[in-house]
């Protein structure tokens, strides 16, 4: 075999060895990373096959976005979800919602089981959440965008409200963070984790804000608002993770005031937001009853 033979062998692996790599590449690097020294032979082996996982992932994106397109052209469902918005709206909803109660009433459990009031507060925060995404998702079963349009823009003046009253259980939330130190020390490798799932959502809540305003939906953005929302404050609770499994130079003075700050930013733009859902509510509410 030539080297240019091999060479293409090694960056263009059978699909077998690709599947057949990637948990085990992953499996060790997460192995190297907890238990042994960055120095040892078998870390170097693990971040060594890791970086080789990724580059012929890499090598191999082009081929694989064709294969998705390809795939997506033939596949009846595929076409009916991106085609549907409607589809995608409800899904997203149900999912959301399932989620939000499911975590609210184990946090509910686990005050009555501690008797803490801190998981009293993020029980409220995700039921709120639940029942808000509840309350748009009755509209959207029922209604295309805009088919209803002065119902929907009530919706959207509700929400608004809903959003206000949130806050009061946002501002227990950050009160408690500041105050009590209320926090959860957690392994490197799973706040490491945390941290990309918050930053992938937070970036996906900015993109479909902007990509749902297209639909002029007073509803469809009300749950894209909340998502955003959620987002921000899925970002405050990574911030005080982090400072507290990663630790900091600082004094305690300096952490408090750090998330002191944070958390009136994300308070001061939940507030924000669901006053320019009532303001603008309310001026397109009125522009339909006149005409």
């Amino acid at each position: 075999m030539s080297w240019k033979k091999f060479g293409l062998a090694l960056l263009y692996p059978h699909w077998a060895v690709m599947i057949l790599l990637l948990p085990i590449s992953v499996v060790a690097l997460v192995l190297a990373l907890v238990f042994l020294s960055p120095a040892s032979v078998w870390a170097i082996v693990a971040y060594l096959l890791s970086f080789y996982e990724l580059l012929v992932l890499c090598f191999r994106l082009p081929r694989l976005v064709k294969f998705w397109r390809n795939f997506k052209q033939s596949n009846q469902f595929l076409q009916r979800w991106s085609s549907d918005v409607r589809l995608r709206m409800n899904a997203s909803l149900y999912g959301s919602l399932v989620w939000n109660l499911a975590f609210g009433i184990l946090q509910f459990g686990l005050g009555i089981f501690y008797r803490s009031f801190w998981f009293y507060t993020l029980a409220g925060y995700y039921i709120l959440l639940g029942l808000m995404r509840f309350f748009l998702l009755k509209y959207t079963r029922k209604y295309q965008a805009n088919e209803v349009t002065a119902v929907e823009i009530k919706k959207y003046i509700a929400s608004g409200w809903l959003l206000l009253l949130m806050n009061l259980t946002l501002a227990v939330m950050v009160f408690l963070i500041v105050y009590w130190d209320a926090t959860f020390q957690h392994h490197m490798i799973t706040t490491i984790a945390m941290a990309t799932y918050t930053f992938v959502t937070f970036t996906f809540a900015i993109i479909n804000l902007i990509r749902y305003r297209k639909y002029q939906s007073p509803v469809y953005s009300s749950a894209k608002i909340i998502t955003l929302i959620s987002a921000c404050v899925s970002m405050l609770t990574l911030e005080t993770t982090m400072l507290t499994t990663f630790g900091t130079t600082e004094s305690p003075l300096f952490r408090q005031i750090l998330l002191a700050i944070t958390g009136a930013v994300v308070i001061i733009f939940a507030i924000a937001m669901a006053l320019f859902m009532m303001i603008k509510g309310h001026r397109q509410l009125k522009k339909v009853v006149q005409n």
